[in-house]
């Protein structure tokens, strides 16, 4: 998946055939052909697209992800045209109600999250047998909550297996990290120490890429099946998600400890830890890597998801439509 990142205050982007030309105070800076794109991240507000421009991107399928300032909340998403097969959401809407169907999608998603965790943090001893105690507690600790997950017969408990899998991978996790940096488990809202910033940024555009696999795939990103649908949450984007926390902060580990990032990458106002501009290029550079296989499982799990629920609308749709036909 190839990103365009903007970043810059002053920049301005245009419109020019089959590309986008950028510009900036100094003048043009370049060009960059559409068919190259999949997305464009836009971080902070100090950016001018020319009228248009969203358009294009729309109309070539490229997505356009706005964040917020330095703290990078997403504020909107911009697909482009969505699916057109509308029994993919008629079923979503009715799989909610099945009991069953749920039980077993977030049985698979805990399975697949607790599993990865457990790789993540066995792997780790390798680079620091120093925190064996920590790693191998928190590896048994999960070891026994997926011999328990497999028999689960609630909703309810899954959650329960998950809360207690996500604090032993944390209990393990903060383990790894240099006690400078003032990792000591999971905050946000703000984040409040560098390893929190970095997590916090990539669960966000984690969550924007499984929204839009959703909508690729003619599914509603609010409607989830694990997390239930609540107000203003894509609860569906959340589920497709989960699994892939483990992986993401493998990622994030791997950031401090190749030295990627560092503490003097990193501000702090009002009590909020901020990437600084540098330390955004640098995240944003990795994480373009790291996120295709994010995105080629995402991308998957929809495919199979909506494929798997169609047939469960049928009844329900007029069989003499034309599924081109205009309205």
């Amino acid at each position: 998946m190839t990103s365009l990142i903007l970043d810059h205050n002053g920049m301005r982007v245009k419109s020019e055939g089959n590309a986008l030309a950028l510009y900036d105070g100094d003048g043009r800076r370049g060009t960059v052909p559409l068919a190259l794109l999949d997305r464009v991240i836009m971080h902070g507000s100090g950016i001018a697209l020319e009228t248009g421009v969203l358009l294009r991107l729309a109309e070539q399928g490229v997505s356009t992800l706005l964040l917020s300032g330095r703290a990078g909340r997403r504020v909107a998403s911009v697909y482009g045209a969505g699916h057109n097969n509308v029994s993919v959401r008629i079923a979503q809407a009715q799989a909610v109600a099945d009991a069953g169907f749920c039980l077993a999608w977030a049985r698979g998603l805990v399975a697949a999250k607790v599993a990865r965790s457990r790789k993540f943090l066995s792997g780790a001893l390798d680079a620091r047998p120093d925190a064996r105690k920590a790693l191998t507690d928190a590896e048994g600790s999960l070891a026994e909550i997926a011999h328990k997950l497999s028999g689960t017969a609630d909703i309810d408990s899954v959650r329960g297996y998950e809360g207690a899998a996500a604090a032993a991978h944390f209990r393990g996790f903060t383990a790894l990290f240099a006690d400078a940096l003032g990792f000591t488990g999971r905050n946000r809202r703000p984040p409040r120490d560098p390893v929190n910033a970095c997590l916090s940024l990539a669960y966000t555009l984690a969550t924007a890429d499984a929204a839009r696999a959703a909508f690729s795939a003619g599914l509603d990103p609010m409607i989830g099946f694990y997390h239930r649908p609540a107000f203003g949450r894509e609860s569906l984007a959340c589920d497709l998600v989960e699994p892939l926390r483990p992986a993401i902060d493998a990622w994030v580990w791997g950031l401090f400890r190749d030295r990627c990032l560092r503490a003097e990458s990193f501000q702090t106002d009002r009590g909020a830890c901020l990437l600084g501009k540098a330390g955004r290029e640098k995240f944003y550079s990795e994480y373009q890597q790291a996120a295709h296989a994010w995105w080629r499982w995402q991308r998957a799990a929809c495919r199979r998801l909506g494929a798997g629920l169609e047939s469960r609308a049928a009844p329900y749709l007029d069989a003499d439509l034309v599924h081109d036909e205009e309205p």
